[in-house]
């Protein structure tokens, strides 16, 4: 069996920086510093990736670390940003990559979700305006070989619970109650058909033969299928569940030793098993990945299907962070905007393949 390390982390706003400001630069420098010793300490074989700037970010990324991995694979940027700011995922692979496609119109049979309020007082101004067919930030898939097994991996970065509201772009105050619930909710329709996107490609990978659909879910055990990414709710939270497809055999239940017609489609979380001992006692604490307002949350995750996290075959799991704790957060991200360290751990799962 072959060791296959997955390595997924959103690294906050790598974004190239602007050459006039020598300070801005040196800022650029220290925090890929940070991020290079931790990526090299692990040692991964693909690196998921969230918060990538444009125009060579990810490159530099790249050069600062010891741990080689030349292959590269960028999503799209996130729909409607300012070309110098939009972010979007990435993967980088000690493997060579292939079947690299960009992840992003909804479902057929998925409706626009409304994504921010109507305008009407503007001319030429619909009301469409304000809905959304597709992810905001495109996903990303690709597929690398291990050990003569083709693995799928995909990553994403759904829709984040910290709103900006429309005056001015940047403003992170609602002007009064009423707009606040209401972009609280569009951020939530956003995610549900984000996660029902990366499910419907999941099912598509678990269910088909070159492109065919076959009836017998068998087939779903034997492919190899990683999704990983920020997806800014908890394993509890409808949106992640989702991606889980069927229920009944999580990880830690009695199912999950029996198994059931529905393996070949389920994708197990890892969450349960993250930073679980060698000797299977529980972590001290439970896991987190980003402290909001002083609470840990655990919002980054790691999936896998059936040929990867099986009763006979399950994954080590951890959370890694960058300094001794993580900073905590609040609803005005750009506070942030000059400390180096990321304000998310990493989650790292090693699967025998």
């Amino acid at each position: 069996m072959t060791a296959f390390k997955v390595m997924n982390w959103n690294v906050e706003n790598l974004f190239l920086p602007d050459p006039s400001k020598p300070e801005a630069q040196q800022q650029f420098q220290d925090k890929l510093t940070k991020l290079a010793a931790v990526i090299d300490e692990e040692q991964p074989d693909l690196l998921a990736l969230q918060e990538i700037g444009p125009n060579g970010a990810l490159a530099a990324l790249q050069q600062a670390l010891t741990h080689s991995m030349p292959h590269a694979a960028e999503g799209v940027p996130e729909a409607g940003g300012e070309p110098s700011r939009a972010i979007r995922v990435a993967i980088l692979s000690i493997r060579p990559l292939s079947g690299i496609r960009s992840i992003s119109p909804f479902p057929d049979l998925i409706r626009p979700v409304q994504q921010k309020d109507p305008v009407f007082d503007k001319p030429g101004t619909v009301a469409d305006e304000s809905l959304l067919a597709a992810m905001g930030r495109s996903a990303l898939e690709v597929v690398v070989e291990v050990d003569g097994t083709e693995v799928t991996v995909i990553t994403a970065h759904f829709k984040s619970k910290l709103i900006s509201y429309p005056r001015p772009k940047g403003n992170f105050s609602p002007k009064d109650e009423d707009e606040r619930y209401r972009y609280a909710a569009y951020a939530l329709y956003r995610r549900t058909g984000e996660a029902l996107t990366i499910r419907d490609r999941i099912n598509a990978i678990l269910s088909s033969s070159a492109g065919e659909p076959d009836p017998d879910d068998g087939l779903g055990r034997e492919k190899a299928v990683v999704f990983c990414g920020d997806l800014n709710d908890q394993p509890d939270a409808a949106t992640t569940q989702i991606i889980q497809g069927p229920t009944g055999s999580e990880l830690e239940t009695a199912g999950f030793l029996t198994g059931d017609k529905g393996d070949g489609y389920r994708m197990w979380n890892l969450a349960p098993r993250l930073n679980v001992t060698p000797d299977g006692e529980p972590p001290a604490e439970p896991p987190y990945t980003r402290v909001f307002k002083g609470r840990g949350e655990l919002i980054d995750h790691i999936f896998a299907s059936h040929r990867l996290v099986n009763p006979k075959n399950i994954p080590d799991a951890r959370t890694v962070l960058a300094t001794n704790r993580l900073p905590s957060v609040n609803e005005v991200p750009t506070e942030r905007k000059s400390d180096p360290a990321s304000d998310h751990a990493a989650v790292v799962a090693t699967f025998m393949i």
